[in-house]
């Protein structure tokens, strides 16, 4: 039941985390094709052939998307975190195990284990880090060079984030106490990135 709920959280983070990141490429591009566009309009190739239509390019008003590298920044800043629950929950992080093979698997379900926990308490710490951060950026009111939004609002998303990541690594953590301990399994194995 709990790890029902705690694989639903990670999910629904991770569909999240998806739908920014994909907002973001789409952001990109528009951007870059902006910025092209611009460029071509401005460009002695296109006046040469014909200076009404670079005028006409230019009259359009088109050009890179204002201030797009800062809602690239506060965007993926969030989604990093965002997919960080379903990637503790899957065990889908980078491994690199080039003596573990040789362990005994006692040793590697202890080295797991410690790692989960050791892993766990920097995403916690992580966590309050962020939340230090956002209090400092609140209480100074700082903006963004360009858009001038408030910066807390990054670090406000990206510490939500963090937080339910922080829950999920908890749950991780201990589930893995409890099967070191109890030799019992709560969470399936997903192979992650071994190298």
């Amino acid at each position: 039941m709990l790890f029902t709920l705690v694989e639903r959280l990670a999910r629904f983070m991770a569909i999240l985390g998806g739908l920014v990141l994909t907002a973001l490429i789409a952001l990109t591009c528009v951007s870059v094709l902006g910025r092209g566009l611009n460029t071509f309009g401005h460009s002695t190739f296109l006046t040469s052939l014909s200076e009404s239509a670079a005028n006409a390019l230019i009259a359009t008003g088109v050009g890179p998307v204002f201030g797009d590298f800062e809602l690239v920044e506060a965007g993926i800043s969030f989604t990093i975190f965002a997919f960080l629950p379903i990637c503790q929950l899957r065990k889908a992080h980078a491994t690199v195990d080039v003596f573990a093979s040789h362990f005994p698997r006692w040793l590697n379900r202890f080295l797991v284990t410690l790692w989960e926990v050791l892993l766990s308490a920097v995403i916690v710490l992580i966590t309050w880090r962020l939340f230090v951060g956002m209090q400092d950026k609140m209480r100074y009111s700082e903006t963004t060079f360009i858009l001038q939004f408030p910066i807390w609002w990054s670090y406000a998303l990206s510490f939500a984030a963090a937080a339910i990541a922080s829950v999920v690594a908890a749950y991780c953590a201990a589930a893995s106490v409890v099967e070191l301990i109890s030799g019992r399994r709560f969470i399936q194995d997903m192979e992650g990135g071994v190298h």
